[in-house]
C-alpha cells in the first residue's frame, strides 16, 4: 500500500494536480476550555478534499457511522457525499475539516431509537427509579413508536411504523480568524434514512426475517421532520448561534444492493435561523453495470462497458469471469466509473501483460472526462490497480508485489 500511495502521489505531481509544498501552518485551536497549538498540513491531495487539523480532534460520536448502515459502500458514500454537499457552502481552500462536536454520542444514540409510547416510557422510568430516583429517562427517539400489544399483525404494525432513520453524522468545518485561531465556521449534518425496513417475526411465529420497502416520498417527509427536531436541539446550545448549518438526507440502499445509496435533498440555514424552510433536490445516483436499470437509463454507457468486457474476454477466453462496474452520476452525467475484474493468473508475466492490455482499453473505450478506477484481482488478493482522473491523459498504474 505504501508503494501504491507513492505511485499515486507522484502521478498527481506529474499531472499538475497537486499544490506546491509549503511549510505547515501553525494555529491555535480551542479544545474544551483550553487552547492548544495545532498545525494545518501544507499538502492536500486535491481541491476535492478538506485538510484536517493536527493533532486530530475526535468527534463526540466517533465510530457511530458504522452502526445502522447496511454496507461498507453506504458507509463510505454517506461520509464522502456529505463532504461534497459541504463544498456547496464551505470552500476546501478556506475551511478545515473536523469531526462533529455539537451532537454528543449519547444524543445521537437516543435520536435514532424509536419514540416510546406512554406505557413504554412509564415502564422505563419505573425501572430507572428503582436504581436512582433522581435520574430522568429521556424519550428523544425520532423513529415512530412500536407497540407489540397493539391490535393488528406484526407485518401490518411494522409497515405502519418502520424505522426510517438509521444514523446521524455531523461534520464541522473550521475557519481561521484574524488572531491566528480556528473556530467553527459551519456545521453539516447528514441523516441516513432507510429504503427498506427489516424486522423479525416473533419466536412463536418462527422468528423469520421480514422486510418492507419505504417509499421515497414517505422517507423524505419523515427526514425533513427529523431535521427540524435536531435543529431544535442545536438551538439550545449557545455556541451554535453564530454558525450556519446544512442538513442533508441520504437514502441508503437495501442490504442486498451492490451499489451504495445516494443523497436526495439538502437545506442550508444562515446563522441564528431556527426554522427550516425550502429544501433543494440532489440529482445523484449509482448504477450497477451490467444491469437492467443501467441499460434502460444510460444505454450508451452500458454499451461501452459491454464492449470493454468483450475485448477482455478475447484476451482470456478460457478463464475470464466477468466485469462488474459501478457508475456515479450527478445531474444525469457520469462522473466516476469503478470497474472490478476478477481473473485467475498463473504468473507475474500474465499480470503485467493483462494490466497493460486493460490500460489501453480504458483509454480506448472511456472518454477522459470520466474518472476511472479499475481493480484487477485474483482469488484472495488484488493484483493491480489502474487510476485515471478526469481530464488526465495518462492513467496511473500499479502492479502489486
Amino acid at each position: 500500500m505504501k508503494k501504491l500511495a507513492l505511485c499515486i502521489s507522484l502521478g498527481l505531481i506529474l499531472t499538475g494536480c497537486a499544490p506546491s509544498f509549503q511549510k505547515d501552518e501553525k494555529i491555535v485551536q480551542k479544545v474544551g476550555k483550553s487552547k492548544e497549538n495545532s498545525i494545518i498540513p501544507s499538502y492536500s491531495i486535491s481541491d476535492e478534499y478538506y485538510k484536517s487539523i493536527i493533532p486530530f480532534q475526535e468527534g463526540a460520536a466517533r465510530g457511530l457511522v458504522v452502526q445502522g448502515l447496511n454496507s461498507r459502500l453506504d458507509i463510505d458514500e454517506f461520509e464522502t457525499g456529505l463532504m461534497r454537499i459541504a463544498q456547496e457552502s464551505f470552500s476546501t481552500k478556506e475551511y478545515l475539516f473536523q469531526e462533529g462536536q455539537f451532537l454528543s454520542r449519547e444524543t445521537i444514540q437516543q435520536l435514532v431509537q424509536r419514540k416510546r409510547t406512554d406505557a413504554q416510557q412509564a415502564e422505563a422510568e419505573k425501572r430507572q427509579n428503582n436504581l436512582n430516583k433522581k435520574v430522568k429517562v429521556p424519550n428523544m427517539g425520532l423513529n415512530p413508536p412500536y407497540d407489540k400489544n397493539a391490535p393488528g399483525s406484526v407485518e401490518d404494525k411494522n409497515a405502519k411504523s418502520p424505522i426510517y432513520l438509521s444514523n446521524i453524522l455531523e461534520h464541522n468545518y473550521m475557519i481561521k480568524n484574524g488572531n491566528g485561531e480556528v473556530q467553527v465556521g459551519g456545521v453539516v449534518i447528514g441523516l441516513a434514512m432507510n429504503s427498506v425496513h427489516y424486522y423479525n417475526l416473533p419466536p412463536e411465529q418462527g422468528g423469520y426475517p421480514r422486510e418492507t420497502p419505504i417509499p421515497e416520498g414517505e422517507m423524505l417527509e419523515q427526514g425533513k421532520r427529523m431535521a427540524q427536531a435536531i435543529l431544535d436541539i442545536l438551538v439550545k446550545q449557545e455556541k451554535w448561534r453564530d454558525v450556519p448549518v446544512t442538513f442533508a438526507i441520504y437514502r441508503q440502499e437495501a442490504k442486498s444492493s451492490l451499489v451504495p445509496g445516494h443523497f436526495v435533498t439538502y437545506t442550508k440555514l444562515d446563522k441564528g435561523e431556527t426554522k427550516i424552510g425550502d429544501w433543494d433536490s440532489i440529482d445523484e445516483r449509482y448504477y450497477l453495470f451490467p444491469s437492467e436499470a443501467g441499460k434502460a437509463d444510460y444505454r450508451e454507457d452500458n454499451t461501452k462497458i459491454e464492449n470493454f468486457k468483450s475485448d477482455i474476454a478475447e484476451y482470456f477466453p478460457n478463464n475470464f469471469t466477468a466485469v462488474v462496474g459501478r457508475g456515479f452520476y450527478k445531474d444525469k452525467q457520469i462522473q466516476e466509473l469503478k470497474l472490478d475484474i476478477p481473473v485467475q493468473f498463473n504468473g507475474k508475466a500474465e499480470i503485467i501483460g493483462f494490466t497493460q492490455f486493460v490500460t489501453g482499453l480504458i483509454m480506448e473505450h472511456f472518454p477522459n472526462y470520466v474518472k476511472v478506477e479499475v481493480n484487477i484481482h485474483s482469488v484472495g488478493r488484488q493484483e493491480a490497480v489502474i487510476l485515471r482522473d478526469s481530464e488526465q491523459e495518462q492513467p496511473i498504474v500499479h502492479i502489486f508485489d
